[in-house]
C-alpha cells in the first residue's frame, strides 16, 4: 500500500506523462531501472532520446521542484542514462535531460518543462 507521499508522486508523472504526450513527447518507458538507479521518463521527442527527471511539490515550502534536481541527481541520472544507451546499443543516439516539474494548486498542478535542463553530468 502507498502512503500519501508516494500516491502524489505516481499522480504527478501520471499528469506530466499526460502533458508530454499533448508536447508531441512518445513515451518509451517510465521509472526504468539500472542498477545505478532509476530515471522516471524515457521517451523520444523531434528524433531525440530524452531522459526525464519528474519533480513535484504540493506547496512552495521548499522551494521550486526544480532546484532539486541537484548536481549528485544529475550524476546519478546521467550515470542511468548512459547505462540505457549502452545496453540498447544507443550510443550515437542524440538525446538530452528534460526536467518536469509539477506544482499542485487548488485547481489543477501547474506543470513546466525545462528542456535540455542539463548537460551529461561527469560519472567518472
Amino acid at each position: 500500500m502507498l502512503n500519501s507521499n508516494q500516491t502524489f508522486g505516481q499522480q504527478s508523472e501520471t499528469a506530466a506523462v499526460a502533458h508530454l504526450r499533448r508536447r508531441g513527447y512518445k513515451i518509451l518507458h517510465r521509472n526504468y531501472r539500472s542498477p545505478f538507479g532509476e530515471i522516471d521518463i524515457i521517451a523520444m521527442h523531434e528524433g531525440v532520446l530524452v531522459f526525464i527527471e519528474v519533480k513535484a511539490r504540493r506547496t512552495e515550502r521548499f522551494g521550486d521542484p526544480k532546484w532539486a534536481v541537484t548536481p549528485d541527481k544529475q550524476r546519478k541520472i546521467s550515470m542511468v542514462a548512459l547505462a540505457y544507451l549502452k545496453k540498447h546499443h544507443s550510443i550515437d543516439t542524440r538525446s538530452r535531460f528534460d526536467v518536469v516539474t509539477v506544482r499542485q494548486t487548488r485547481r489543477a498542478p501547474v506543470i513546466e518543462v525545462i528542456t535540455n535542463a542539463f548537460e551529461l553530468a561527469y560519472v567518472g
